[in-house]
């Protein structure tokens, strides 16, 4: 029997996709982001729930949908629970139910039949440089080009999130690569610059882990929102 390993539900999400959203959090991850704020997701943990069930508990919440809702997988990293995913999905969708995956494109494969059955992406792009990504994550980019080859094939809806890092990525020149990195992603409907917050520091802290940015101070809004501007001016003057 299939099982998932979820860490919680969220009933009413707002944030994570058009409409009212159920979101459910997906255990493990083989990233670590040093801004990550969900480090309690990294391990997988208890199988704790089938498809069916999982399905019988979104449910409850259909009508809150309307016409623009549904359900978001998110995490953890959901990729990384394929077989969990595609079962539930399929159910979901004999419930006429839309379904998006907040995603850093990096799990375990079977990404066609995933994206078959999904209605929307949500891609967090953690950087465009190699070098700058592996020491953001600790992985390799190509990890994400595969899933980013498989996402242009199906033909899907993308949101793409960008968390702008103080003395990281809070540059004109990463704007630019930014920019020129995402003509290569097909059907981008919004991109999001999200400042990137402290706010996952008391979990570290609770979970005996040591904090990667403890000397780091929160992105200024004002200065997230100015490089958002730019990066609107640099694309339109690119197509």
């Amino acid at each position: 029997m299939i099982k998932g390993s979820i860490n919680s539900i969220e009933s009413l999400g707002l944030v994570d996709g058009p409409g009212i959203r159920t979101v459910v959090f997906l255990n493990g991850c083989s990233l670590r982001c040093k801004y990550c704020h969900n480090p309690e997701m990294w391990q997988k943990k208890d199988f704790n729930i089938t498809p069916k069930e999982l399905v019988e508990k979104i449910k409850r919440f259909k009508p809150y949908y309307k016409s623009t809702g549904g359900v978001t997988f998110s995490g953890g990293e959901p990729l990384l629970q394929p077989e969990f995913l595609i079962e539930t999905a399929r159910l979901l969708k004999k419930e006429n139910i839309n379904i998006a995956i907040d995603t850093a494109g990096v799990g375990n494969g079977d990404y066609s039949e995933i994206l078959k059955l999904v209605d929307l992406v949500i891609l967090d792009i953690k950087h465009t440089d190699n070098n700058k990504y592996k020491i953001l994550t600790g992985k390799n980019i190509d990890l994400v080009e595969n899933f980013i080859s498989e996402l242009n094939k199906s033909n899907k809806k993308v949101w793409i999130r960008q968390v702008i890092i103080p003395d990281f990525n809070d540059n004109i020149d990463y704007i630019e690569s930014l920019v020129k990195y995402l003509k290569k992603i097909k059907n981008i409907e919004r991109v999001d610059f999200l400042p990137y917050h402290r706010l996952g520091r008391e979990k570290y802290i609770s979970l005996k882990i040591p904090y990667p940015y403890e000397e780091k101070k929160d992105m200024d809004k004002n200065k997230c929102n100015e490089l958002y501007q730019i990066f609107l001016e640099k694309q339109k003057s690119s197509k």
